[in-house]
């Protein structure tokens, strides 16, 4: 798993514990940095799939 993703998924359980025990700032802060990293990983491992298709054609 990616450095990122792991720290999306580490945010997203501090956030879920929090909200279990009724830490409401906390677990949004949490539950939004989780979906902040997780879509820059999306984004990260887009393009590096569209660079390594690239790259194999011989383009670029």
């Amino acid at each position: 798993m990616s450095n990122l993703l792991y720290w999306a998924v580490l945010f997203l359980i501090i956030g879920l514990v929090s909200a279990a025990f009724g830490f409401g700032g906390l677990a949004g802060t949490a539950i939004a940095g989780a979906r902040i990293l997780f879509w820059v990983a999306i984004v990260l491992f887009i393009i590096a799939l569209i660079g390594g298709l690239l790259n194999r054609r011989g383009g670029l």
